[in-house]
C-alpha cells in the first residue's frame, strides 16, 4: 500500500504563497498560487472566496507579527503608542503588501479583533463615538505610510549637479541614516498629542469654543 498523500492545500499554504507572490512582485493571482502549490485553480477556491478570500488570509499573516501585548498598557496612549510601534515593524517586513492591503476593506476576524479592542480601549478612555474611526484611520495612515517610507532609499532628494538647493541639502545631511524612524517618532508623537487635546475638550465641564 502506498504511503497516505499528504494534503497539498489548506488555508495557511494559501496565505503564506500568496504573500511570497506579494513580497516578490507587489501581487498575485488566483492561478499563480495554485501554481505554485501543484493544485488546480479551481481547489483553490475550495477553501478561499475567491481573490478577496485570499487578500484576507495574506492580511492575516502580515499581521500576526503585531504583538498583541501591546494594547495591555492601562493608559490607552502608550498603550496605542506601542501598537503603533509594533504594527508598523510588522508592515514593513512586506512592503509590496500595503497598497494592496490599504485599499481592500478588512474581513479577517482575527484583525478585526485587534481593531474591536483599539476601539473598546479609546471609548473606554473617554473618546466620543465619532471621534474614534478618525483616530483609528489616521492612524492607520501615519503607521502605513511610515512603514512604505521605510523601504524608501535614504537619500529622498537627490539634489543634482546645477540643482540650487543649499539648504535642503544642508538639511538632509544634518538628519543622518535615520531619516524615516525619526519623521515616525515626530508624526506619532504630534498624532498622539492631538488625541489628548481632543479627549481634553471632549471632557466634562471642558470649554466650548464659542
Amino acid at each position: 500500500m502506498g504511503r497516505p498523500r499528504k494534503a497539498l492545500l489548506d488555508r495557511e499554504r494559501i496565505g503564506a504563497t500568496a504573500l511570497k507572490l506579494v513580497d516578490e512582485k507587489g501581487d498575485f493571482s488566483v492561478p499563480e498560487v495554485a501554481r505554485r502549490l501543484g493544485v488546480q485553480t479551481a481547489s483553490v477556491y475550495h477553501h478561499v472566496d475567491g481573490r478577496a478570500g485570499v487578500i484576507e488570509l495574506l492580511r492575516e499573516r502580515v499581521t500576526d507579527a503585531i504583538d498583541p501585548g501591546t494594547l495591555g498598557d492601562a493608559a490607552w496612549d502608550l498603550a496605542l503608542e506601542s501598537w503603533a510601534r509594533s504594527y508598523r515593524a510588522a508592515f514593513a517586513a512586506h512592503p509590496r503588501a500595503i497598497p494592496m492591503l490599504m485599499t481592500s476593506p478588512v474581513r479577517a476576524p482575527k484583525v478585526l479583533a485587534q481593531y474591536e479592542r483599539v476601539a473598546g480601549m479609546l471609548l473606554d478612555a473617554g473618546f466620543a463615538p465619532a471621534a474614534v474611526m478618525p483616530v483609528i484611520t489616521g492612524l492607520d495612515n501615519l503607521v502605513l505610510g511610515s512603514a512604505l517610507d521605510m523601504s524608501a532609499p535614504e537619500t529622498m532628494w537627490e539634489v543634482s549637479e546645477g540643482v540650487c538647493a543649499p539648504r535642503l541639502s544642508a538639511a538632509q545631511e544634518a538628519t543622518g541614516p535615520a531619516r524615516a524612524d525619526q519623521a515616525f517618532d515626530l508624526t506619532l508623537a504630534g498624532f498622539l498629542a492631538h488625541c489628548r487635546g481632543l479627549l481634553t475638550a471632549e471632557a466634562p465641564g471642558a470649554a466650548q469654543a464659542p
